[in-house]
């Protein structure tokens, strides 16, 4: 790993907030010290000058909904497991992340809690752990997807209060079916304390995803995919996500879980800030086909995509950020500063880091992905440091 976070990267590609501009940067002490457009401008004395060799450096992407990679996933509670998943995404170009849950026990779940946090307080120079992301257990046994159905609870106001005063800042976002007893009660009660309220595994018709939002529901979870679909006379949870600019929408963007048509339908309905890029990765992301575990249920890869040994339902998935980021330039007429606001511009936003991260720009952490001009990645650096050396 490369220590020094001093250094200048020039003849590169900016992928900035609002376009692209040929130039160089200057990171001093893991922070942007300047942005160059055009001309260049002199390495500053003892940095380590880099050759972009005219390929592209974006903003590092941030990841809100990913359950592993590398053979290890959140719910298998080991430092060791959380580390090798900051490592296996930061290659990939992830910076930033969310460590997802999957529906569980609610000892289970305490135990990623315990773990993230420590984690947190000793973390490499990985991929960041920003917070948790609780998928679950709040959700409809009728959309559990690759849910364990055995966990699902009743939406539980009492347990998140305490999970938040044992781990204040942690949990960053919650997904949960609005339509469900108490869930209303929840969702205001996330939104008043900072929590992403999102819907998600959810059996709720249009008009409930219209209250909820009301009461502060702000995101929806792989829109699309586990949720009352959208039909002509019954716009369900679909419609609503499609029609209520309040609400962020995350979409995996692989192929396999969405019709690259219905990706192009939600970018022409949502605001250019609402819709964000995930992978929902699970622990055999980075690795071949095999038998790998979802929490405790079992999972077969084959060709890439994940689904449940018994049910055959889709069970997260393999992608990467940095391949989400190229099927979206491939599948869509985005261009790729406007892509990279999907992919982390829009994430760091909803999370409330858009001003420490998430963008180009003089006084931001060097959150950084170094690609070719296929945008096949080259280097990746958090707060400066390199991290897939």
């Amino acid at each position: 790993m490369e220590h020094g976070s001093n250094w200048y990267i020039h003849n590169v590609h900016l992928i900035l907030e609002n376009s692209i501009d040929k130039g160089a940067l200057t990171v001093e002490d893991g922070i942007i010290a300047a942005v160059h457009i055009g001309e260049e401008a002199e390495a500053p004395e003892g940095a380590t000058v880099i050759d972009g060799e005219g390929g592209y450096m974006l903003p590092g992407f941030i990841d809100m909904h990913v359950h592993g990679g590398d053979g290890s996933e959140y719910m298998n509670i080991s430092l060791e497991g959380y580390e090798a998943i900051s490592r296996f995404h930061a290659s990939q170009g992830t910076t930033g992340l969310l460590a997802t849950t999957v529906t569980a026990s609610r000892e289970d779940i305490e135990g990623v809690l315990a773990c993230a946090a420590e984690f947190q307080e000793h973390s490499g120079a990985y991929a960041r752990l920003i917070g948790v992301h609780l998928e679950g257990p709040f959700i409809s046994p009728k959309w559990p997807g690759a849910q364990n159905p055995a966990y699902i609870a009743k939406p539980q106001l009492s347990w998140v209060k305490s999970w938040n005063e044992h781990y204040p800042g942690l949990i960053r976002q919650l997904t949960l079916a609005p339509e469900a007893e108490g869930a209303m009660e929840l969702i205001s009660w996330l939104d008043k304390h900072g929590i992403i309220a999102a819907a998600g595994h959810t059996d709720a018709d249009y008009e409930t995803i219209v209250e909820a939002a009301e009461h502060g529901l702000s995101q929806a979870v792989h829109v699309f995919n586990a949720m009352t679909p959208l039909h002509h006379r019954k716009p369900g949870t679909a419609g609503a996500v499609l029609t209520q600019d309040s609400i962020c929408a995350e979409v995996i963007a692989d192929g396999h879980h969405v019709h690259p048509a219905a990706i192009r339908l939600l970018l022409k309905a949502k605001p250019a800030e609402q819709v964000v890029l995930i992978t929902d990765a699970m622990s055999a992301a980075g690795l071949g086909d095999g038998c790998y575990k979802l929490g405790e249920l079992d999972v077969h890869v084959k060709g890439g995509v994940a689904t449940l040994a018994k049910e055959g339902n889709l069970a997260g998935s393999t992608l990467t950020m940095i391949q989400a980021f190229r099927y979206i330039l491939e599948h869509s007429d985005l261009e790729p500063w406007q892509a990279s606001r999907l992919a982390s511009g829009n994430p760091a936003r909803r999370l409330h880091i858009w001003e420490q991260t998430g963008s180009i720009a003089e006084g931001k952490l060097a959150d950084l992905v170094w690609t070719d001009n296929e945008f096949r990645i080259r280097k990746t650096w958090v707060s400066g440091l390199a991290v897939n050396e």
